[in-house]
């Protein structure tokens, strides 16, 4: 096997790539997705650089590469990151149709850096009272909640995701 289709080559880049991120005012995480085809987009953690909560490095990666691809499919690619996703990043994982996911350091390590994502975990537990944001399904005051539902299933012309 090629040294470049192995996991900690590309871990040993995404850690790399988290270091570098701190001494330019980033975060200290650092992903990197490969596609199918063997191309490799970047992503680094811009939250507090960007003001975007949303700016973690597998995020950014994962757009970089739907970019570079022309796609909103990835399937078939491997995100390897520097530290251990946390649910939005996994859940943005799935929904990019990643095949496999490998990273370095783990939630623990970044709870020890001052990086705790344990609550975001326990939320989406089942057994998950939702205290820390309550979610709450409620009737619109006009039209019909799945209005636009039916919209979706009537366009011919829709991009099915």
């Amino acid at each position: 096997m090629d040294k470049s289709q192995q996991p900690a080559y590309y871990l040993a880049k995404a850690v790399e790539l988290a270091t570098e991120n701190v001494r330019n005012n980033g975060g200290p995480f650092g992903a990197i997705v490969v596609t199918a085809d063997g191309r490799e987009f970047e992503g680094l953690n811009r939250v507090t650089a960007n003001l975007d909560p949303t700016a973690h490095a597998e995020v950014t990666a994962i757009r970089n590469a739907c970019q570079g691809v022309g796609d909103f499919d990835l399937s078939g690619a491997t995100l390897y990151t520097s530290c251990e996703p946390c649910p939005m990043c996994l859940a943005s994982s799935l929904w990019a149709r990643i095949g496999q996911v490998y990273f370095a350091a783990d939630r623990h390590d970044a709870a020890d850096a001052g990086f705790d994502d344990a609550v975001f975990y326990e939320y989406f537990d089942a057994d998950s009272d939702r205290l820390l944001m309550p979610v709450a399904k409620v009737t619109p005051e006009t039209g019909r909640a799945v209005d636009p539902f039916d919209q979706w299933r009537s366009n011919l012309d829709k991009i099915t995701y």
